[in-house]
């Protein structure tokens, strides 16, 4: 077993960082590689909103941008700025960052955290949030 509670602080540690100022909805994210390091990422929004960035796809993004491709875990926490972990509620991640999560991670194996304060957690795998993921192996001929 690996330390959720360890991983969902290090998601609020890059909560801190997030970057909402038309939302005020701040995610952070932290994606635990095999080799043990952590990537963590925040949502970072864009006046023009189709380029904003969430949380998840940002750590995705930073570890892939330094070679990484394996992955164990990622921990998600979500709340309006100003809120206190446990505050809120559980973060789920979108479609388009469960779809860049099939492409770097095993649906079976991947676990996802969603924290809701550092000991209030639910742990799912890639493949209960995304059934019937469209992933590499289906471009295999």
């Amino acid at each position: 077993m690996t330390d959720w509670k360890g991983l969902v602080a290090e998601a609020y540690e890059a909560q801190k960082s997030a970057y909402t100022p038309y939302s005020h909805w701040q995610v952070g994210a932290a994606l635990l590689a095999e080799n043990g390091t952590v990537y963590r990422g925040c949502n970072i929004e864009n006046a023009a909103y189709t380029p904003t960035n969430c949380a998840e796809r940002t750590a995705f993004f930073k570890a892939v941008s330094e070679g990484i491709r394996k992955f164990k875990a990622i921990a998600i926490v979500g709340n309006w700025e100003g809120k206190k972990p446990g505050e809120g509620d559980f973060c789920a991640p979108c479609g388009v960052c469960r779809q860049v999560m099939q492409e770097f991670c095993n649906p079976k194996d991947f676990q996802i955290i969603l924290g809701n304060g550092l000991d209030n957690y639910r742990v799912y795998t890639l493949e209960e949030l995304l059934p019937m993921g469209f992933g590499p192996d289906n471009l295999l001929s």
